[in-house]
């Protein structure tokens, strides 16, 4: 059995993320708490929203209930990004050459590295925002679809349309599909790569008996593991018209427990599986093989995250119960 190395903290903590080697953990009430030697803490926001980590130069990206977008560095220390006075930064993103995204009602904003900060505004309120993985490029979930824009040309955005609430996006590593998270507990997905003039191909992943808050890829981007059901809902991505007509991986499965995380190992197609009742275990792909790495806890899980080498998993939960889970035992 793996070893659990546990941390206690007040309230709901919103993500979980490794920086080098050190553990993070972002509490919605604006701490960030770092298990560096010891626990230290980073008083970041009057209220945080929205924590990811920016793989290309190991920080955090945080947006908060004071409007503020920090860069949060290794040592904990917090540089201000940008900041929109009086609204709410609910969502945040990291993207190439250094350019963070967030969004605030109406508007996704890009800020280049050089602290310039381009304006996109949609019709209805932005629900989630991602980078896609190959040039400049941000996709928004909105109210009927998504819009990809292009960040440092004036070429009008590609509309994705499909009716009902988006409330996540993400691009898969190859950029050949781009998947939102729906208001109606299914996904919906779009193939990219189609030839100029050609029918948008629609991929719809339905059957989820909740919301689905959690996604993730495979180290390959051959998976996408999902969160909304009483097991993980993992779709194939490997053929060209990704899950289109192929069942999904079900994962984990427990029969009346919901699964409420999903992080994906960075080198082997195995993934990381929180619940509802703070449980947390790790399945593979190719077999179901499920190896237990945490008995159920205090809270749902609410995130997880790989260090980089593949043998920690850090976790957090809605009800402050944290800690890092050592595989080597």
């Amino acid at each position: 059995m793996p070893t659990v190395a546990p941390l206690d903290l007040d309230g709901h903590v919103i993500a979980a993320a490794f920086l080098g080697d050190v553990p993070f953990f972002a509490t919605a009430s604006g701490a960030i708490h770092r298990l560096d030697q010891g626990e230290k803490v980073t008083e970041a926001h009057d209220g945080l929203l929205a924590c990811v980590r920016d793989e290309a130069n190991d920080t955090l990206i945080t947006g908060g209930e004071d409007g503020k977008v920090l860069r949060i560095a290794a040592d904990g220390s917090a540089t201000l990004l940008a900041e929109v006075p009086r609204k709410w930064i609910s969502v945040v993103a990291a993207g190439p050459q250094g350019a963070v995204g967030f969004a605030e009602g109406r508007t996704a904003r890009v800020r280049l590295a050089d602290g310039t900060i381009r304006e996109f505004t949609e019709g209805r309120s932005v629900e989630g925002i991602a980078f896609a993985p190959k040039g400049l490029r941000i996709g928004a979930a909105r109210y009927n679809g998504a819009s990809l824009h292009w960040v440092a040309m004036a070429a009008p955005p590609v509309d994705l349309e499909w009716k009902g609430a988006h409330t996540g996006i993400t691009f898969s590593p190859d950029g050949r599909f781009v998947v939102t998270s729906m208001q109606e507990n299914a996904l919906h997905g779009w193939k990219l790569d189609a030839k100029p003039g050609a029918e948008t191909r629609h991929m719809r992943m339905t059957g989820y008996p909740a919301k689905v808050k959690s996604l993730s890829w495979s180290v390959k981007g051959k998976w996408l593991a999902s969160s909304g059901a009483p097991a993980a809902i993992v779709w194939p991505f490997s053929a060209k018209d990704g899950p289109m007509g192929k069942p999904p991986l079900e994962l984990g499965t427990r029969a009346d427990v919901m699964v409420t995380s999903v992080a994906c190992h960075p080198g082997e197609d195995v993934v990381a599986i929180g619940y509802s009742d703070g449980m947390v275990l790790a399945a593979r792909f190719a077999d179901s093989r499920e190896v237990l790495l945490r008995r159920p806890g205090k809270g749902a899980v609410t995130s997880m995250a790989w260090s980089r080498n593949g043998k920690l998993l850090a976790f957090a939960s809605d009800a402050g119960d944290c800690g890092v889970i050592d595989l080597a035992g």
